[in-house]
């Protein structure tokens, strides 16, 4: 069956005992799991419902991240602290496997390179830092930043990584020899307000398009009240090959928020999700114009969404202790 954005419906809602931050499907598609503000990951089930209760951090959840083979999570919180996680779902108990303290104060994002050797990891400390998947093991330091780092991925071909920040600068890293080569420029998702005298924004997710000839970047625009959260989402799309910007990607109707994230579907067009004083949206964009050619109001503040590996699911993390799973297709039954 073909994704049809257009009838895009809520399908499902999981329930956590708290907020939630940060979802993603497992790499074979059957189990969801959504960081949360009460310092836990929540797995479920999608087949029974089941939720398991991963506990260890000491902090909040800001990022997940699984091997290749799905058999090994990798989470990051504002404990300073990766966990790494068994995901047998027959397994008991949820403990952590190891804790490795990587960064000093919030860590943000964190990847797994498609080779399954390297974990990356960044935050607030500006500096985005490699460790070895299999023990945990430092491997390499990258600095560079000059502002805290939000988001963070490889390119499907394992041969970079990539980080963005505050700013809206985006690095681009050599994976062999650690160099910092021509990157992105995402400014149009930064923001000074002279007059609160504050930096806003940044660069809130990155990602590929299947065939990799393009890198989507999310944030904000159009912020004259930061600290009154008046902002806009915004996507910025470029080509790979030239870092030419090709879209600047709104919403249709002023919605007040951020694009906490922009994936690509399998099909070509770009999925954001948008949430803050306006509300959650999800936003469809193709790449023929800068506004969507749908967009979707969700029942709460949303603040990150992912793809199923089959395209006709969505995850939505939300505000309101619930996970909603959106299908882009018509009703059954």
């Amino acid at each position: 069956m073909k994704a049809d954005p257009s009838q895009a419906h809520v399908a499902r809602e999981l329930e956590h005992d708290a907020p939630l931050i940060v979802c993603r499907f497992d790499p074979a598609g059957q189990a969801l799991y959504a960081g949360a503000e009460n310092n836990t990951v929540a797995r479920w089930d999608l087949a029974s419902g089941t939720k398991t209760v991963f506990a260890g951090h000491e902090g909040w959840v800001f990022g997940l991240a699984f091997s290749p083979d799905g058999s090994t999570l990798i989470s990051s919180g504002s404990d300073d602290h990766l966990l790494w996680w068994r995901t047998d779902p027959d397994q008991k108990d949820a403990a952590p496997l190891r804790r490795v303290r990587a960064h000093e104060g919030w860590i943000r994002a964190v990847a797994v390179s498609p080779d399954g050797l390297h974990v990356a990891s960044a935050g607030n400390d500006r500096m985005v830092r490699l460790w070895s998947l299999e023990d945990g093991s430092p491997v390499r330091e990258l600095a560079g930043h000059e502002r805290d780092v939000y988001s963070l991925t490889f390119h499907p071909s394992g041969r970079w990584l990539l980080s963005g920040d505050l700013l809206g600068r985006v690095l681009l890293w050599n994976m062999e020899t650690g160099a910092q080569e021509t990157g992105f420029d995402a400014g149009l998702l930064h923001t000074f307000e002279q007059g609160q005298g504050v930096d806003y924004g940044g660069v809130r997710s990155l990602g590929f398009s299947a065939d990799a000839t393009e890198l989507a970047c999310a944030g904000l625009h159009n912020a004259p009240n930061p600290l009154g959260a008046i902002n806009e989402p915004l996507a910025l799309r470029f080509s790979w090959e030239t870092r030419e910007l090709r879209r600047k990607h709104v919403s249709d109707g002023g919605v007040k928020g951020v694009a906490w994230r922009a994936q690509y579907h399998p099909d070509g067009f770009l999925i954001g999700c948008s949430g803050g004083s306006g509300g959650g949206f999800l936003i469809f964009w193709n790449g023929e114009q800068d506004g969507p050619f749908h967009q979707m109001s969700l029942p709460n503040t949303a603040r990150e969404l992912d793809l199923h590996p089959g395209g006709l699911l969505l995850a939505v993390a939300h505000y309101d202790r619930r996970a909603r799973l959106v299908r882009l297709a018509a009703k059954e039954g």
